[in-house]
């Protein structure tokens, strides 16, 4: 039974480096989700074409500006499931891992956090 378990750990281990080129590409922590993140996605895409509608409309400057937050905050909650994904999958096998590999993935979470505070 540990055999088992180690072996399942390092697979999703593994599954957790960033990506490689070429034929074969590892699954995903969000992979359970993935249809979810594109239903998303996909309406994210509608938002900001309709966006370009109300630029060529003329469209009254409040109203798309309104329209401009709506599509940044879903864009937002796409970023967030995907680190909580990522963090639930991936960072928790790597501080299972070693500690060592714990803090890289921690430090890794921490840019891509800070990215997003950018904004």
């Amino acid at each position: 039974m540990t055999t088992v378990t180690a072996h399942v750990d390092l697979l999703q281990a593994v599954e957790c480096h960033p990506p490689r080129t070429g034929p074969g590409r590892p699954q995903r922590g969000y992979a359970s989700g993935k249809q979810d993140y594109l239903r998303r996605l996909r309406k994210v895409e509608g938002q900001v074409r309709g966006l370009q509608k109300m630029i060529e409309a003329d469209t009254w400057c409040p109203d798309v500006v309104i329209q401009v937050g709506s599509v940044t905050r879903a864009l937002q909650e796409v970023a967030v499931g995907l680190l909580k994904e990522h963090l639930r999958h991936c960072v928790l096998t790597a501080v299972h891992g070693s500690q060592d590999g714990g803090a890289a993935s921690l430090d890794e979470v921490a840019g891509a956090i800070r990215q997003i505070v950018r904004l």
